[in-house]
Protein backbone atom coordinates (compact mmCIF):
# COMPACT_ATOMS: atom_id res chain seq x y z
CA UNK A 1 0.00 0.00 0.00
CA UNK A 2 3.06 2.54 0.89
CA UNK A 3 4.82 1.87 -2.39
CA UNK A 4 1.63 2.13 -4.30
CA UNK A 5 0.85 5.73 -2.50
CA UNK A 6 4.08 7.12 -3.67
CA UNK A 7 4.06 5.70 -7.22
CA UNK A 8 0.37 7.40 -8.17
CA UNK A 9 1.14 10.76 -8.22
CA UNK A 10 -1.58 12.52 -7.40
CA UNK A 11 -2.06 9.84 -4.29
CA UNK A 12 -1.64 10.80 -0.26
CA UNK A 13 -2.03 8.51 2.33
CA UNK A 14 -4.02 9.00 6.11
CA UNK A 15 -4.75 6.90 8.62
CA UNK A 16 -8.10 6.42 10.71
CA UNK A 17 -8.91 4.69 13.89
CA UNK A 18 -12.39 3.49 14.98
CA UNK A 19 -12.88 3.96 19.13
CA UNK A 20 -14.37 0.79 21.02
CA UNK A 21 -14.96 -1.07 17.55
CA UNK A 22 -15.72 -4.30 19.43
CA UNK A 23 -17.84 -2.85 22.16
CA UNK A 24 -21.89 -2.45 21.89
CA UNK A 25 -22.21 -4.66 18.82
CA UNK A 26 -25.60 -6.69 19.08
CA UNK A 27 -25.37 -10.20 19.43
CA UNK A 28 -27.98 -12.76 17.25
CA UNK A 29 -27.28 -14.90 20.50
CA UNK A 30 -26.71 -13.80 24.02
CA UNK A 31 -24.04 -15.33 26.02
CA UNK A 32 -23.36 -15.78 29.88
CA UNK A 33 -20.86 -16.20 32.42
CA UNK A 34 -20.29 -16.15 36.04
CA UNK A 35 -19.29 -12.80 36.97
CA UNK A 36 -17.22 -13.07 40.78
CA UNK A 37 -18.88 -10.66 43.22
CA UNK A 38 -15.14 -10.05 45.24
CA UNK A 39 -15.00 -7.84 41.71
CA UNK A 40 -17.98 -6.00 42.52
CA UNK A 41 -18.26 -2.67 44.76
CA UNK A 42 -20.76 -2.74 47.25
CA UNK A 43 -22.33 0.65 45.11
CA UNK A 44 -22.86 -1.58 41.93
CA UNK A 45 -24.44 -4.37 43.98
CA UNK A 46 -27.16 -1.90 45.34
CA UNK A 47 -27.40 0.46 42.39
CA UNK A 48 -28.40 -2.99 40.53
CA UNK A 49 -29.83 -4.70 43.37
CA UNK A 50 -27.84 -7.68 42.88
CA UNK A 51 -27.80 -9.33 46.35
CA UNK A 52 -30.33 -11.35 45.86
CA UNK A 53 -29.20 -13.09 42.97
CA UNK A 54 -25.61 -14.37 44.51
CA UNK A 55 -24.89 -17.87 44.36
CA UNK A 56 -21.76 -19.15 45.31
CA UNK A 57 -20.15 -16.17 45.48
CA UNK A 58 -21.03 -15.10 41.94
CA UNK A 59 -23.37 -13.34 39.73
CA UNK A 60 -24.82 -15.04 36.21
CA UNK A 61 -24.48 -12.44 33.69
CA UNK A 62 -26.19 -12.04 30.04
CA UNK A 63 -23.99 -10.50 27.47
CA UNK A 64 -26.43 -8.83 24.16
CA UNK A 65 -23.44 -6.96 22.69
CA UNK A 66 -20.13 -7.04 22.03
CA UNK A 67 -17.20 -6.94 24.23
CA UNK A 68 -13.36 -7.70 24.90
CA UNK A 69 -12.70 -10.88 25.33
CA UNK A 70 -15.83 -12.70 23.49
CA UNK A 71 -14.16 -14.80 20.77
CA UNK A 72 -17.09 -13.73 18.18
CA UNK A 73 -17.13 -10.09 19.50
CA UNK A 74 -14.40 -9.32 16.52
CA UNK A 75 -16.40 -11.19 13.84
CA UNK A 76 -19.64 -9.81 14.84
CA UNK A 77 -18.06 -5.85 14.52
CA UNK A 78 -16.22 -6.77 11.06
CA UNK A 79 -19.85 -7.74 9.79
CA UNK A 80 -21.13 -5.09 10.99
CA UNK A 81 -18.59 -2.97 9.02
CA UNK A 82 -18.88 -4.48 5.91
CA UNK A 83 -22.54 -4.37 6.21
CA UNK A 84 -22.51 -0.26 6.74
CA UNK A 85 -19.71 0.31 4.58
CA UNK A 86 -21.41 -1.36 1.03
CA UNK A 87 -24.07 1.25 1.55
CA UNK A 88 -21.54 3.95 0.51
CA UNK A 89 -20.12 2.01 -2.01
CA UNK A 90 -17.31 0.29 0.46
CA UNK A 91 -16.28 -3.48 -0.33
CA UNK A 92 -13.81 -5.91 0.69
CA UNK A 93 -11.42 -7.23 -1.97
CA UNK A 94 -12.58 -11.07 -2.54
CA UNK A 95 -9.05 -11.92 -3.09
CA UNK A 96 -6.54 -10.00 -0.64
CA UNK A 97 -7.77 -10.30 3.47
CA UNK A 98 -7.88 -6.44 4.47
CA UNK A 99 -8.38 -4.90 1.14
CA UNK A 100 -10.89 -2.68 0.31
CA UNK A 101 -11.76 -0.54 -2.45
CA UNK A 102 -14.35 1.76 -3.31
CA UNK A 103 -17.02 0.77 -6.30
CA UNK A 104 -15.08 3.39 -8.56
CA UNK A 105 -14.08 6.63 -6.17
CA UNK A 106 -10.14 6.73 -6.46
CA UNK A 107 -10.15 5.13 -2.61
CA UNK A 108 -8.83 1.95 -1.80
CA UNK A 109 -7.49 0.89 2.27
CA UNK A 110 -5.74 -1.58 4.50
CA UNK A 111 -7.78 -2.59 7.37
CA UNK A 112 -6.06 -3.67 10.40
CA UNK A 113 -8.88 -4.67 13.22
CA UNK A 114 -9.85 -0.75 13.43
CA UNK A 115 -7.22 0.86 11.81
CA UNK A 116 -7.78 2.48 8.17
CA UNK A 117 -4.59 2.77 5.92
CA UNK A 118 -6.40 5.13 3.61
CA UNK A 119 -4.97 5.70 -0.05
CA UNK A 120 -6.55 8.22 -2.30
CA UNK A 121 -6.45 10.56 -4.57
CA UNK A 122 -8.42 13.93 -4.08
CA UNK A 123 -9.68 15.16 -0.72
CA UNK A 124 -13.08 15.21 -1.36
CA UNK A 125 -13.27 11.38 -2.29
CA UNK A 126 -11.47 10.81 1.24
CA UNK A 127 -13.99 12.95 3.07
CA UNK A 128 -16.62 10.82 1.91
CA UNK A 129 -15.01 7.40 3.31
CA UNK A 130 -14.64 9.22 6.61
CA UNK A 131 -18.20 10.46 6.22
CA UNK A 132 -19.40 7.05 5.72
CA UNK A 133 -17.72 5.89 9.09
CA UNK A 134 -18.41 8.96 11.59
CA UNK A 135 -22.63 8.00 10.32
CA UNK A 136 -21.74 4.68 12.51
CA UNK A 137 -18.61 5.43 14.59
CA UNK A 138 -16.59 7.45 16.64
CA UNK A 139 -13.10 7.74 14.92
CA UNK A 140 -9.78 9.92 15.14
CA UNK A 141 -8.36 11.20 11.58
CA UNK A 142 -4.48 11.45 10.72
CA UNK A 143 -4.43 13.33 8.00
CA UNK A 144 -0.65 13.51 7.83
CA UNK A 145 -0.74 9.84 7.35
CA UNK A 146 2.06 9.17 9.88
CA UNK A 147 1.55 6.51 11.84
CA UNK A 148 -0.19 3.06 10.79
CA UNK A 149 -0.20 -0.52 12.81
CA UNK A 150 3.02 0.86 15.29
CA UNK A 151 4.95 1.98 11.94
CA UNK A 152 6.11 5.53 11.56
CA UNK A 153 5.75 6.48 8.15
CA UNK A 154 7.97 9.82 6.72
CA UNK A 155 6.40 10.63 3.67
CA UNK A 156 7.86 13.16 1.07
CA UNK A 157 5.22 13.33 -1.66
CA UNK A 158 7.86 15.75 -4.03
CA UNK A 159 10.92 13.14 -3.93
CA UNK A 160 8.37 10.54 -4.06
CA UNK A 161 9.74 8.35 -1.03
CA UNK A 162 8.20 7.31 1.98
CA UNK A 163 10.60 5.92 5.36
CA UNK A 164 9.50 2.90 7.65
CA UNK A 165 10.78 2.97 10.92
CA UNK A 166 9.43 2.56 14.49
CA UNK A 167 11.70 4.92 16.40
CA UNK A 168 11.95 4.11 20.56
CA UNK A 169 10.35 0.64 20.08
CA UNK A 170 14.19 -1.19 20.70
CA UNK A 171 14.85 1.25 23.13
CA UNK A 172 11.07 0.17 25.08
CA UNK A 173 11.90 -3.39 24.43
CA UNK A 174 15.25 -3.18 25.98
CA UNK A 175 14.04 -1.51 28.76
CA UNK A 176 11.69 -3.99 29.10
CA UNK A 177 14.02 -6.77 29.19
CA UNK A 178 16.14 -4.61 31.06
CA UNK A 179 19.33 -5.19 29.16
CA UNK A 180 22.18 -3.03 29.67
CA UNK A 181 24.33 -1.18 27.07
CA UNK A 182 27.21 -3.37 25.47
CA UNK A 183 30.54 -2.35 26.79
CA UNK A 184 31.02 -2.18 22.37
CA UNK A 185 29.47 -1.69 19.29
CA UNK A 186 28.14 -4.72 18.15
CA UNK A 187 27.32 -4.96 14.50
CA UNK A 188 25.91 -8.41 13.93
CA UNK A 189 23.03 -10.07 15.53
CA UNK A 190 24.28 -13.48 15.43
CA UNK A 191 27.71 -15.63 15.80
CA UNK A 192 29.61 -16.53 13.03
CA UNK A 193 31.53 -19.89 12.82
CA UNK A 194 33.95 -19.97 10.12
CA UNK A 195 33.98 -22.83 7.82
CA UNK A 196 35.99 -26.20 7.89
CA UNK A 197 36.79 -26.97 4.22
CA UNK A 198 38.81 -31.09 3.91
CA UNK A 199 37.78 -34.36 3.52
CA UNK A 200 36.92 -35.73 7.30
CA UNK A 201 33.96 -35.80 8.73
CA UNK A 202 31.69 -32.92 9.17
CA UNK A 203 28.71 -32.30 11.29
CA UNK A 204 25.62 -30.02 10.21
CA UNK A 205 25.41 -28.91 13.72
CA UNK A 206 28.02 -29.69 16.43
CA UNK A 207 25.81 -30.65 19.47
CA UNK A 208 24.85 -28.18 22.45
CA UNK A 209 26.00 -29.56 25.62
CA UNK A 210 25.72 -26.15 27.53
CA UNK A 211 23.08 -26.64 30.58
CA UNK A 212 19.51 -26.30 29.98
CA UNK A 213 17.70 -23.00 31.07
CA UNK A 214 14.98 -23.55 33.64
CA UNK A 215 11.15 -22.42 32.69
CA UNK A 216 11.63 -18.74 33.85
CA UNK A 217 14.85 -18.74 31.31
CA UNK A 218 12.63 -20.33 28.20
CA UNK A 219 9.56 -17.73 29.18
CA UNK A 220 12.16 -15.13 28.96
CA UNK A 221 13.90 -15.68 25.67
CA UNK A 222 10.31 -16.56 24.67
CA UNK A 223 9.32 -13.19 25.14
CA UNK A 224 12.09 -11.13 23.17
CA UNK A 225 11.32 -13.83 20.22
CA UNK A 226 7.92 -12.14 20.00
CA UNK A 227 8.46 -8.68 20.94
CA UNK A 228 11.35 -9.09 18.25
CA UNK A 229 10.01 -10.79 15.17
CA UNK A 230 7.89 -7.93 14.53
CA UNK A 231 10.17 -5.46 15.01
CA UNK A 232 12.37 -7.16 12.28
CA UNK A 233 9.46 -8.26 9.95
CA UNK A 234 8.16 -4.22 9.81
CA UNK A 235 11.47 -2.34 9.35
CA UNK A 236 14.54 -4.48 9.98
CA UNK A 237 15.10 -7.66 7.79
CA UNK A 238 18.45 -7.83 9.18
CA UNK A 239 17.56 -9.17 12.22
CA UNK A 240 15.16 -12.37 10.83
CA UNK A 241 18.03 -15.12 10.17
CA UNK A 242 19.00 -14.43 14.33
CA UNK A 243 15.20 -14.84 15.13
CA UNK A 244 15.28 -18.07 13.36
CA UNK A 245 18.06 -19.57 14.80
CA UNK A 246 16.89 -18.50 18.10
CA UNK A 247 13.47 -19.66 17.46
CA UNK A 248 14.06 -22.92 16.47
CA UNK A 249 15.78 -23.23 19.69
CA UNK A 250 13.43 -21.55 22.26
CA UNK A 251 11.43 -24.67 23.39
CA UNK A 252 14.48 -26.50 24.41
CA UNK A 253 16.97 -23.32 25.25
CA UNK A 254 19.91 -24.04 26.83
CA UNK A 255 22.78 -21.46 27.98
CA UNK A 256 23.78 -21.24 24.61
CA UNK A 257 21.02 -20.05 23.31
CA UNK A 258 20.90 -17.00 26.30
CA UNK A 259 24.23 -16.35 24.67
CA UNK A 260 22.97 -16.18 21.23
CA UNK A 261 19.41 -13.76 22.85
CA UNK A 262 22.34 -11.50 24.08
CA UNK A 263 24.32 -10.97 20.80
CA UNK A 264 20.92 -10.18 19.35
CA UNK A 265 20.17 -7.37 22.02
CA UNK A 266 23.38 -6.10 21.91
CA UNK A 267 23.07 -5.73 18.52
CA UNK A 268 19.80 -4.00 18.68
CA UNK A 269 21.38 -1.71 21.38
CA UNK A 270 23.70 -1.03 18.73
CA UNK A 271 21.45 0.04 15.99
CA UNK A 272 18.04 0.22 17.55
CA UNK A 273 16.26 2.64 14.81
CA UNK A 274 16.07 0.89 11.57
CA UNK A 275 14.49 2.32 8.27
CA UNK A 276 13.26 1.17 5.29
CA UNK A 277 13.06 3.50 2.37
CA UNK A 278 10.82 2.72 -0.86
CA UNK A 279 11.38 4.84 -4.01
CA UNK A 280 8.36 5.24 -6.67
CA UNK A 281 8.71 2.59 -9.26
CA UNK A 282 6.79 0.90 -11.77
CA UNK A 283 5.28 -0.95 -9.34
CA UNK A 284 6.61 -4.41 -10.60
CA UNK A 285 7.10 -7.63 -8.34
CA UNK A 286 10.35 -8.87 -8.19
CA UNK A 287 12.02 -11.59 -6.42
CA UNK A 288 15.44 -12.84 -5.25
CA UNK A 289 15.24 -16.68 -4.36
CA UNK A 290 17.74 -18.22 -2.20
CA UNK A 291 18.56 -21.46 0.05
CA UNK A 292 21.27 -22.60 2.58
CA UNK A 293 21.90 -25.96 2.67
CA UNK A 294 21.60 -27.65 5.96
CA UNK A 295 22.71 -24.89 7.91
CA UNK A 296 19.90 -25.40 10.53
CA UNK A 297 19.67 -27.62 13.38
CA UNK A 298 18.57 -31.60 12.74
CA UNK A 299 19.91 -31.15 9.22
CA UNK A 300 17.48 -28.76 7.74
CA UNK A 301 17.87 -26.08 5.44
CA UNK A 302 16.38 -22.38 5.28
CA UNK A 303 15.09 -20.23 2.26
CA UNK A 304 15.58 -16.54 2.02
CA UNK A 305 13.63 -14.32 -0.35
CA UNK A 306 14.00 -10.33 -0.96
CA UNK A 307 10.82 -9.20 -2.14
CA UNK A 308 10.86 -5.50 -3.94
CA UNK A 309 8.61 -3.30 -5.94
CA UNK A 310 10.54 -1.91 -9.08
CA UNK A 311 10.57 -1.41 -12.55
CA UNK A 312 8.59 -3.37 -15.62
CA UNK A 313 11.41 -5.00 -17.46
CA UNK A 314 12.18 -4.37 -21.50
CA UNK A 315 10.37 -7.26 -22.62
CA UNK A 316 8.44 -8.27 -19.80
CA UNK A 317 7.82 -12.01 -21.85
CA UNK A 318 11.41 -12.30 -22.32
CA UNK A 319 13.00 -14.54 -19.58
CA UNK A 320 15.93 -12.34 -18.01
CA UNK A 321 19.40 -13.14 -18.61
CA UNK A 322 22.59 -12.52 -16.54
CA UNK A 323 24.06 -10.05 -19.05
CA UNK A 324 20.71 -7.72 -18.56
CA UNK A 325 20.88 -4.70 -16.49
CA UNK A 326 19.17 -5.63 -12.86
CA UNK A 327 16.29 -3.14 -12.08
CA UNK A 328 16.72 -0.77 -9.38
CA UNK A 329 17.04 -2.06 -5.74
CA UNK A 330 14.32 -1.04 -3.42
CA UNK A 331 12.57 -1.23 0.07
CA UNK A 332 11.99 -4.60 0.98
CA UNK A 333 8.14 -5.34 0.94
CA UNK A 334 9.16 -8.61 2.31
CA UNK A 335 12.11 -10.79 3.66
CA UNK A 336 11.91 -14.14 4.05
CA UNK A 337 13.80 -16.59 6.41
CA UNK A 338 12.39 -19.95 7.26
CA UNK A 339 13.66 -23.19 7.66
CA UNK A 340 12.09 -26.15 6.37
CA UNK A 341 10.24 -28.22 7.48
CA UNK A 342 11.31 -31.24 5.48
CA UNK A 343 15.17 -32.55 5.03
CA UNK A 344 16.11 -31.96 1.91
CA UNK A 345 19.21 -34.77 -0.04
CA UNK A 346 21.22 -31.56 -1.78
CA UNK A 347 21.68 -27.97 -2.16
CA UNK A 348 19.43 -28.20 -5.71
CA UNK A 349 16.61 -29.52 -3.60
CA UNK A 350 17.31 -26.71 -0.85
CA UNK A 351 17.24 -23.96 -4.11
CA UNK A 352 14.45 -25.33 -5.28
CA UNK A 353 12.40 -25.52 -1.91
CA UNK A 354 13.33 -22.05 -1.52
CA UNK A 355 11.76 -20.85 -5.01
CA UNK A 356 8.53 -22.68 -4.04
CA UNK A 357 8.22 -21.16 -0.92
CA UNK A 358 9.01 -17.60 -2.42
CA UNK A 359 6.83 -17.93 -4.87
CA UNK A 360 4.12 -19.25 -3.23
CA UNK A 361 4.15 -15.60 -1.19
CA UNK A 362 4.73 -14.12 -4.26
CA UNK A 363 1.15 -14.88 -6.05
CA UNK A 364 -1.08 -13.32 -3.05
CA UNK A 365 0.96 -9.67 -3.59
CA UNK A 366 0.91 -10.26 -7.53
CA UNK A 367 -2.92 -10.60 -6.94
CA UNK A 368 -2.75 -7.00 -4.83
CA UNK A 369 -1.10 -5.38 -6.56
CA UNK A 370 -3.21 -5.88 -9.74
CA UNK A 371 -6.15 -4.99 -7.33
CA UNK A 372 -4.60 -1.81 -6.46
CA UNK A 373 -3.97 -1.35 -10.18
CA UNK A 374 -1.02 -1.92 -11.12
CA UNK A 375 -0.76 -4.83 -13.51
CA UNK A 376 1.71 -7.12 -13.13
CA UNK A 377 3.66 -9.20 -16.36
CA UNK A 378 5.33 -12.61 -15.47
CA UNK A 379 6.86 -11.80 -12.25
CA UNK A 380 11.30 -12.17 -12.85
CA UNK A 381 12.52 -14.60 -9.91
CA UNK A 382 16.33 -14.68 -9.30
CA UNK A 383 17.66 -17.77 -8.64
CA UNK A 384 21.83 -18.76 -8.03
CA UNK A 385 21.23 -22.45 -8.14
CA UNK A 386 21.32 -23.78 -12.59
CA UNK A 387 19.91 -27.18 -11.37
CA UNK A 388 16.66 -25.33 -9.65
CA UNK A 389 16.20 -23.50 -12.97
CA UNK A 390 16.71 -26.22 -15.18
CA UNK A 391 13.59 -27.99 -13.26
CA UNK A 392 11.88 -25.11 -13.34
CA UNK A 393 11.71 -24.48 -16.50
CA UNK A 394 11.97 -28.17 -18.04
CA UNK A 395 14.91 -27.60 -19.15
CA UNK A 396 16.91 -30.12 -17.39
CA UNK A 397 15.31 -33.92 -16.56
CA UNK A 398 14.43 -34.43 -12.40
CA UNK A 399 15.44 -37.98 -11.03
CA UNK A 400 14.78 -39.29 -7.67
CA UNK A 401 13.58 -36.62 -5.08
CA UNK A 402 10.57 -37.74 -3.95
CA UNK A 403 10.64 -33.89 -2.04
CA UNK A 404 10.18 -32.19 -5.66
CA UNK A 405 7.63 -34.83 -6.29
CA UNK A 406 5.63 -33.90 -3.78
CA UNK A 407 5.77 -30.14 -3.05
CA UNK A 408 7.37 -28.68 -5.98
CA UNK A 409 6.15 -28.97 -8.98
CA UNK A 410 3.53 -26.25 -8.34
CA UNK A 411 6.55 -23.92 -9.71
CA UNK A 412 6.13 -25.65 -13.24
CA UNK A 413 2.99 -25.30 -13.34
CA UNK A 414 2.58 -20.99 -12.64
CA UNK A 415 5.92 -20.73 -14.86
CA UNK A 416 3.38 -22.54 -17.22
CA UNK A 417 0.44 -20.42 -16.27
CA UNK A 418 2.85 -17.52 -17.13
CA UNK A 419 3.08 -15.89 -13.46
CA UNK A 420 6.91 -16.23 -13.21
CA UNK A 421 9.76 -16.23 -14.86
CA UNK A 422 12.41 -18.04 -13.13
CA UNK A 423 16.40 -17.01 -14.06
CA UNK A 424 19.26 -17.81 -13.47
CA UNK A 425 21.80 -15.10 -11.91
CA UNK A 426 25.39 -15.24 -9.79
CA UNK A 427 24.98 -15.43 -6.25
CA UNK A 428 26.87 -12.16 -5.54
CA UNK A 429 23.71 -10.37 -7.16
CA UNK A 430 21.29 -12.63 -5.23
CA UNK A 431 20.10 -10.57 -2.13
CA UNK A 432 18.08 -13.34 -0.97
CA UNK A 433 21.30 -14.67 0.45
CA UNK A 434 21.74 -12.51 3.50
CA UNK A 435 18.37 -14.02 5.42
CA UNK A 436 19.35 -17.60 4.60
CA UNK A 437 22.50 -18.51 7.32
CA UNK A 438 24.98 -16.34 9.22
CA UNK A 439 27.58 -14.19 7.61
CA UNK A 440 30.83 -12.56 9.17
CA UNK A 441 30.66 -9.40 10.50
CA UNK A 442 32.36 -7.37 7.62
CA UNK A 443 29.81 -9.04 5.47
CA UNK A 444 27.02 -8.19 7.71
CA UNK A 445 28.24 -4.43 7.86
CA UNK A 446 28.27 -4.42 4.01
CA UNK A 447 24.90 -5.93 3.49
CA UNK A 448 22.90 -3.72 5.94
CA UNK A 449 22.80 -0.38 3.91
CA UNK A 450 21.84 -2.70 1.06
CA UNK A 451 18.43 -3.63 3.08
CA UNK A 452 18.24 -0.57 5.13
CA UNK A 453 18.07 3.24 4.60
CA UNK A 454 21.51 3.88 6.71
CA UNK A 455 25.25 4.29 6.26
CA UNK A 456 27.86 2.41 5.97
CA UNK A 457 29.51 1.51 9.38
Amino acid sequence: MFNSVISTPLAKFLGIDIKDFYLNTPMADPEYMWWPVRYLTDDIIEAYDLAGLIHNGHVLVEINKGMYGLPQAGRIAYDQLVEHLATYGYHPSKRTPGLWKHEWRPVSFCLVVDDFGIKYEGKEHAQHLIEAIQAKYKCSTDWSGNLYCGITLKWDYENRTVDLSMPGYVEKALHKFQHPAPSRPEHAPYKWKRPVYGTGPQLTEPPDESAKLDAAGINEIQQVIGTMLYYGRAVDPTVLAAIGTIGAEQSQATASTAKDVVKLLNYLATHPDATIRCHASGMVLHVHSDASYLSASKARSVAGGHFFLSNMPADPNRTPQPTDIQPPNNGAILTVSTIMKPVLSSAAEAEFGALFFNCGDAEPIRHMLEELGHKQPPTPVQVDNTTAVGIANKTVKQRRSKAVDMRFYWVQDRIKQGHFKVFWRKGADNLGDYPTKHHPVRHHREMRPVYLHTPRV
